[in-house]
């Protein structure tokens, strides 16, 4: 069934029929983890020339270790290994990277071949303009509200990483660049401020006729969800605003052939990551490498992990709950760029 919601696209031959693994971020909702691993089901289905196996790094299974036991155990010791992830933060620097050290721990003589995240690019770039100029269209628009009239709010996941939060950011700029919308507003559902309602206080300001939510997340889940309550809670607030809510970006062909191109950067080698803002390369080199993450880089962080994986992070971490660090937003902004 899957394989017929995807149209057939035009995807240039592997090198290589070398095993993938695709590491998604996890979510407790049953609803997210199952779009997880429909999104791997039809990338495999696009192509069965090698196998595709869907893994999580945390709040569920399967995990990291048991992805790549699966392939052991079916004999594969060389595995591409990309994270289904939009921004570089702690999950693509530090916890997938950690997990992919112990699996090497635990089967010698395994190869790993780590890719980029999907990170800022025209494809989805395009994909959001298109739902945009959807929008636009008269059973979206009934009252035929200008751009110009509109304000766009762009709500990323949030992290303590302030260089992926530049990156939503910088998203949300390049969308609103030349759009003819009113003005673009970033928030965050999580971990970092300004938090969602925030965003509509400052969406408010223009005193726009239409808000326009624009959720910046792979799959459906709690957060989404949240997202779409939080819209729901403003329209009741605000009856005279038109309030919309687009839905995440899910099973899109253009995610599809991104994800093609980072599987083929991580066979040809040509794997880069850009570290020139990264805070663990920024930060004081004793405190980096306390963490085991001198980012001066000592590990050769071109991020070419698909020729080094030697890269010895030596940090353990916990995804167990913790009390909210954002009670004093100003004394979290000076911690945020010491602490990993």
């Amino acid at each position: 069934m899957l394989a017929l919601t995807i149209p057939k696209l035009d995807l240039e031959p592997l090198p290589l029929q070398r095993p993938l693994l695709l590491v998604g971020h996890g979510t407790r909702d049953a609803e997210g983890r199952q779009s997880f691993l429909d999104f791997a089901t039809a990338y495999q289905q696009l192509d069965h020339s090698r196998p595709v196996l869907p893994c999580f790094l945390e709040l569920t299974e399967p995990s990291i270790q048991n992805g790549v036991d699966q392939c052991v155990e079916a004999g594969h010791l060389e595995l591409s290994v990309l994270p289904v992830l939009l921004f570089a933060a702690r999950h693509n620097k530090f916890d997938v990277t950690n997990e992919l050290d112990r699996a090497k721990q635990r089967h010698p003589g395994l190869q790993l071949h780590y890719g980029r995240h999907f990170g800022i690019t025209p494809s989805l770039l395009n994909l959001w303009n298109e739902r945009l100029a959807a929008l636009d269209q008269p059973e979206h628009n009934p009252e035929a509200i200008p751009r110009s009239e509109t304000v766009l709010l762009f709500v990323g996941r949030g992290s303590s990483d302030p260089d992926a939060n530049g990156d939503a950011c910088k998203l949300a700029r390049l969308l609103w660049e030349g759009s003819g919308y009113a003005s673009v507003e970033t928030c965050f559902i999580g971990i970092t401020h300004p938090r969602l309602e925030e965003g509509f206080r400052r969406a408010r300001l223009d005193q726009p006729r239409r808000i326009i939510v624009l959720p910046h997340f792979l799959f459906t889940g709690a957060l989404v969800k949240k997202i779409v309550e939080a819209t729901e809670a403003q329209q009741a607030l605000f009856p005279h605003l038109q309030i919309d809510c687009l839905p995440e970006i899910g099973l899109h062909p253009d995610l599809f052939l991104l994800l093609r191109e980072r599987e083929r950067e991580t066979q040809l080698g040509e794997v880069r990551m850009n570290c020139e803002m990264c805070k663990f390369r920024l930060m004081p080199p004793t405190e980096a490498e306390g963490h085991g993450h001198a980012h001066g880089h000592a590990h050769a962080h071109g991020h070419d992990h698909g020729h080094s994986q030697e890269h010895g992070h030596g940090h353990s971490h916990s995804h167990g709950s913790a009390p909210d660090s954002l009670a004093e937003p100003a004394a979290y902004h000076q911690r945020v760029w010491q602490t990993p």
